[in-house]
């Protein structure tokens, strides 16, 4: 049987989170919230004799973006008007940025099933969003709120060899885009989207094929579904020893299927030319290196500092720094004295079950970080037990009180107390004699009875450790 091997790369659109739009002073606003064409002004609507402005945070986001990506920043890039017609596009054509772009040359590492591998990033470029077209009732209403709005574009290099690859490149460049603050990663409101350029080869062959662009896919399902779906069809036609056709496809998301929508285009079908209304656009080395100084500490290398720093396993860390607000929470849950695995363990396991449950975001749950890591604390001085942490732990979730509060009030102390401990498994052995007798006789399996015995008593606030030292040592003494 033949075996192909795809070669896909993608091209990522993200909005960026600026609060004016790319080349006017309109606000950025949500456009599946706001009232249509309530957003716009002469300029994003391409009224005649309107000149466009340059937004200098745009261009600085997207410097961030590209710094992570570990790209080169050139220090003169050109806007160029790339010319297409369609009714969401008020000018006739976008601006863009095509042979001189922004930014080139950078990579991002993702770790497979397959072992660690580099993707290359070809290119980082800035241009304006396109309004949006709503198909009712057989008629086509376009809305220009959106017209105008900063949009990066990330092209990577044809390095991803696998569905798993691309997944795994999708989601880690999200996940830079929100830790970086320049995108917030909403794919259901489409501010990032993309396109995957895929084609197939013989496995083992360095040759590339005709491609197909799949466009506008704003989930990692659909993406992952159109890539699958486009290796086995293209697959398919080889084996066949038929032609891929070089086109621009849909996904259909209800059918399963890619969808035909026009032939590829290629650089000359728009003709690119400078854009005659903006100068080149120069970048200082003083500037690339202020924005540098603003990158945060990104997913990659917060992961392996939280494996070498707090020991955690790299599942944990992965889980717990694909989003930065999980990430500062649970630093912020150890400075209250949280030990690292405890608190890990918190989190990953009842803290995102309620929010899971409840469908909250990691903002709008009542626990304070500071008091995941006191429950935590408590646990490990033997305040509570595991048992009654979680009863605490539900209390937080309805009311947001510390967890200290919550004990107090309730009186949940655990009874860490020997002599206690020991009147209450004096009475519990007094009162159940022929399971005594049963343990007493060689059947060991009677002393978790007794245990649970002892618990009951103290209604679950017995440290259970302490009571089956203690238990079997009085019953043990018995037996002497």
């Amino acid at each position: 049987m033949t075996l192909y091997e795809p070669v896909i790369g993608l091209e990522v659109h993200a909005e960026l989170l600026t609060q004016s739009k790319m080349f006017c002073g309109c606000a950025v606003v949500d456009s599946t919230q706001a009232e249509p064409n309530t957003v716009t002004c002469p300029v994003c609507t391409a009224m005649p004799g309107v000149l466009p402005v340059v937004n200098r945070r745009a261009v600085e986001f997207a410097m961030m973006a590209a710094l992570a990506l570990h790209c080169e920043i050139r220090p003169q890039n050109v806007f160029a008007r790339k010319n297409y017609f369609y009714p969401d596009l008020p000018k006739g054509y976008q601006i863009s940025q095509y042979e001189l772009p922004l930014a080139v040359n950078g990579y991002l590492d993702i770790e497979s099933a397959a072992g660690r591998k580099r993707v290359g990033v070809r290119r980082v470029h800035l241009e304006e969003d396109t309004g949006k077209l709503y198909h009712i009732a057989g008629a086509s209403l376009v809305d220009y709120n959106r017209s105008g709005v900063p949009l990066m574009e990330i092209v990577s290099e044809p390095d991803l060899h696998s569905v798993e690859d691309v997944r795994l490149y999708a989601e880690g460049l999200r996940a830079i885009l929100r830790y970086l603050g320049v995108n917030n990663g909403d794919m259901e409101k489409g501010v990032i989207r993309f396109e995957a350029n895929i084609s197939v080869r013989l496995a083992g062959s360095d040759r590339l094929n005709t491609r197909t662009e799949v466009k506008n896919l704003n989930s990692f399902r659909a993406l992952v579904r159109a890539a699958e779906y486009e290796i086995a069809r293209q697959s398919a036609l080889l084996a066949r020893g038929e032609a891929v056709v070089q086109q621009t496809l849909g996904w259909d998301e209800a059918g399963g299927q890619t969808v035909a929508r026009r032939g590829k285009e290629e650089a000359n079908d728009y003709r690119y030319f400078p854009e005659p209304d903006l100068p080149p656009l120069a970048v200082s080395r003083d500037w690339v290196e202020g924005i540098r100084a603003q990158l945060p500490e990104l997913p990659e290398a917060k992961r392996q500092r939280f494996e070498r720093e707090f020991g955690l396993s790299s599942y944990d860390a992965d889980l717990l720094t694909r989003e930065r607000a999980v990430a500062e929470y649970f630093e912020q849950a150890l400075a209250a004295g949280g030990e690292p695995k405890a608190v890990a363990n918190w989190m990953l396991g009842e803290l995102f079950r309620v929010m899971k449950e409840q469908n909250l975001t990691l903002e709008q749950i009542k626990i304070a970080p500071a008091h995941i890591g006191q429950l935590a604390a408590l646990v490990a001085d033997g305040t509570l037990s595991s048992t009654l942490a979680k009863e605490v732990f539900a209390e937080m979730v309805s009311g947001g009180a510390p967890p200290a509060a919550i004990v107090q009030a309730r009186g949940l102390a655990q009874i860490s107390d020997a002599g206690r401990l020991r009147e209450v498994i004096h009475q519990v052995i007094a009162d159940n004699p022929k399971p005594v007798a049963d343990y007493l006789g060689g059947k060991d399996g009677v002393l978790k009875f007794l245990i649970g015995q002892a618990m009951r008593a103290t209604r679950g606030k017995a440290n259970p450790q302490l009571v089956g030292e203690l238990m079997r040592a009085a019953l043990d003494a018995r037996r002497s």
